[in-house]
């Protein structure tokens, strides 16, 4: 296969952007990494987010943003044993570490120092070819669609390992809050095969539609809610809230009302991360009620091999829409405005 030397990419010139289409060269793969055509890639807030430089973390400019990516190995470094030529490979958010230090021994990668993030501190996947360490690029089986599969290496990974960390037992109930977005449309099918039972927090009849479809037993509205803390109340077992919330919501307010509505000793699991956003709870309430608060960051390797295999066995099937790479300004435009159901994912120029 001939790799050219210059590709087509979406690229963030400047803190705020818009990214701006154009070509750069093809990166050449180091002794430890691999070099992916990308065929698809998934689209997510924490894109968004990069390009406007919400969050004190160093941002890499210019910089390719994408972290969903999905494609054929087409070269591999000398060190590289984990991959060959042909095989299909995914890569996360999390495109590096270093292996060596107390959280990486402790299977806990994404808490490392010196992670390398795709998106934000290496190019990502809104391009025709990206680079990505081996030791954390997914493999994937080759009878997996790679459109469909692309929103399982961020949104995917990242909810199931939420859902883990909540500590939910099969037959619970746990609250989704966005579960409309692209995360939470697939929070809900990971709940659903783990066993648990869900409800649904979004606004909007369409986003409604989805949930329902996705088997979510109850969905609170908070555009139409008079009382949203009541709401989920009413629809859990005997009126005493959820065991668990996972918040994936991209504003403030429902970080300070999920306290309210998870039932005593339940857990509240934050993911989302709105910018400048602050988690707040009643101490006395908190500490009488044993609520458990804790943050849930993306997943380990093995968390990735779980959540691809439970998509490769056909229990998740993301809600998403395709569209051209160069469309990737307007569908941050639709993001801004709380307009997609479900999930974006490009089709990259081959």
């Amino acid at each position: 296969m001939t790799i050219p030397e210059k590709q087509w990419a979406q690229v963030v010139e400047k803190k705020g952007g818009p990214p701006v289409y154009k070509q750069i060269p093809v990166a050449k793969p180091g002794p430890d990494e691999i070099l992916v055509k990308i065929r698809y890639t998934g689209v997510c807030h924490t894109d968004l987010h990069a390009m406007k430089g919400d969050w004190p973390l160093g941002l890499k400019l210019p910089l390719v943003g994408g972290h969903e990516g999905a494609g054929v190995v087409v070269a591999t470094g000398d060190l590289v044993n984990e991959f060959e030529v042909g095989d299909h490979a995914g890569i996360k958010w999390l495109n590096g570490s270093c292996l060596a230090c107390e959280f990486c021994k402790q299977a806990e990668e994404p808490l490392c120092p010196h992670a390398l993030l795709s998106g934000y501190t290496v190019d990502g996947t809104f391009q025709q070819y990206a680079i990505a360490k081996a030791s954390h690029a997914s493999k994937l089986p080759k009878e997996v669609p790679l459109d469909a599969v692309a929103p399982i290496l961020c949104a995917g990974i990242t909810v199931y390992k939420g859902l883990k960390e909540s500590g939910a037992r099969p037959g619970q109930t746990v609250a989704i809050v966005g579960a409309g977005g692209g995360l939470g449309s697939l929070a809900l099918q990971y709940a659903k095969a783990m066993g648990l039972r869900t409800i649904a927090i979004d606004g909007g009849d369409e986003k409604k539609a989805m949930c329902e479809k996705l088997g979510s037993e109850a969905y609170i509205d908070f555009k139409t809610s008079k009382d949203v803390v009541e709401d989920v109340k009413a629809a859990t077992p005997e009126g005493l809230g959820a065991h668990a919330v996972i918040l994936l919501a991209v504003a403030e307010k429902p970080f300070q009302q999920a306290t309210e509505y998870v039932r005593s000793k339940g857990s509240v699991v934050a993911i989302g991360m709105p910018a400048g956003a602050f988690l707040r709870a009643p101490v006395f309430n908190t500490v009488v009620r044993m609520i458990n608060i804790k943050g849930s960051y993306v997943g380990n390797r093995q968390d990735g091999v779980e959540a691809v295999d439970f998509f490769a066995r056909g229990l998740i099937k993301a809600p998403f829409k395709t569209a051209p790479l160069e469309d990737l300004p307007r569908i941050f435009e639709l993001m801004e405005q709380g307009q997609i159901a479900g999930r974006y994912v490009l089709e990259v120029p081959q």
